[in-house]
C-alpha cells in the first residue's frame, strides 16, 4: 500500500509537510499485521506492528490507527504532549477490552510509534520497538527509545549497540499497547527546522537495515530536502522497503517518511 500527499497547512510560521507512506508484507509472513496513519492535514503519523495470532496483530494494529486520530481530533483541549500520550493509553484500553471480550483475540497488542506536528513542535510517542528518527544535516538521531529487554541492557551498559544486534533475544518486548491496562507512553518533544527529515518505521525496517544505511539511503534520493518532491519521497520509502526484503524480509516493513519545508 502507498500512500503519499503533499499539503501545506495554515500556520502562523512558515512550514510545509511533504510525506510518502510504505507498508510492505515483506518475504516470509503470510499477512502483513503492520497498519500505518498518513496525515499531512493533522499532521498526524502513524506506524503500529501487531501481534498476537493470525488475527490478532492485525485487529490491535489497526484499532491503534484508528483510535488515536479520533482522540487527539476529539481532545483539542489537551496540550499536544498530554494529547499524544493519552491517544496511545486510550488505544491501549480499546485493544485490552476487546481482547477481554473476545477469546479469538485474547493476548493481542501492537507497538505504536507517532509524530505529531502541532506548532513549531513535532511531538513523538512510542510504545515497543517502532521507532522513531530524526535526518538533520547529514545525520541520522533515533529520537525514540525502544521498549525491549535489550535496550534495557543497553540502559544498564550491559550490552554495546553491535552486541544488541546480535542477541537471540532482541524481539522482546517490556512495554507494548494493548496488553496491560497501565502502559507509561514516552513522549519527545522536538523544535522542527526546515529541512529535518522524520522516519518512522516498523522493526522490519531497522532491524534489517542499519541507521548507517537508512541515512545514506535518504541522502541518496533527497541530497536537498528544500528540492524534495512527490517523486523522490516515493522512491525513498520504496528503496528502504526494498533493502530490508533484499536483507532477508523476515517481517513486515512500514516506513513513513515527513519533510519539513
Amino acid at each position: 500500500m502507498n500512500m503519499l500527499r503533499l499539503f501545506y497547512p495554515k500556520r502562523d510560521y512558515f512550514m510545509g509537510l511533504l510525506s510518502a507512506s510504505l507498508t510492505d508484507i515483506g518475504l516470509k509472513r503470510s499477512k502483513n499485521q503492520d497498519s500505518i496513519y498518513s496525515s499531512n492535514e493533522e499532521g498526524l503519523f502513524i506506524v503500529a506492528d501487531g501481534m498476537g495470532g493470525h488475527a490478532g496483530g492485525e485487529t490491535a494494529s489497526s484499532l491503534a490507527v484508528k483510535t488515536i486520530p479520533k482522540y487527539i481530533d476529539e481532545n483539542k483541549n489537551q496540550t499536544p504532549n498530554e494529547a499524544s500520550s493519552d491517544s496511545v493509553k486510550k488505544a491501549n484500553q480499546v485493544i485490552l477490552e476487546l481482547g477481554n471480550k473476545m477469546p479469538e483475540l485474547k493476548g493481542m497488542g501492537t507497538t505504536v510509534v507517532q509524530v505529531y506536528f502541532k506548532g513549531p513542535f513535532a511531538y513523538v510517542s512510542n510504545l515497543g520497538d517502532s521507532r522513531g528518527y530524526l535526518i538533520n544535516k547529514n545525520q541520522v538521531y533515533q529520537i525514540t527509545r525502544d521498549h525491549s529487554l535489550i535496550q534495557e541492557k543497553m540502559n544498564l551498559n550491559i550490552y554495546t549497540r553491535e552486541q544488541a544486534a546480535a542477541d537471540p533475544n532482541k524481539n522482546v518486548l517490556v512495554r507494548t499497547c494493548g496488553l496491560e491496562e497501565n502502559v507509561d507512553v514516552d513522549v519527545f518533544t522536538y523544535k522542527v527546522r526546515k529541512n529535518d527529515i522524520f522516519v518512522l518505521c516498523s522493526d522490519g525496517l531497522h532491524s534489517k537495515v542499519s541507521d548507517s544505511d537508512i541515512l545514506h539511503i535518504i541522502n541518496k534520493f533527497i541530497p536537498d530536502p528544500k528540492l524534495a518532491d512527490e517523486k523522490t519521497l516515493h522512491q525513498t520509502v520504496a528503496s528502504l522497503v526494498a533493502q530490508a526484503n533484499a536483507n532477508g524480509g523476515n517481517d513486515n516493513i512500514s516506513v513513513i517518511l515527513v519533510v519539513a519545508q
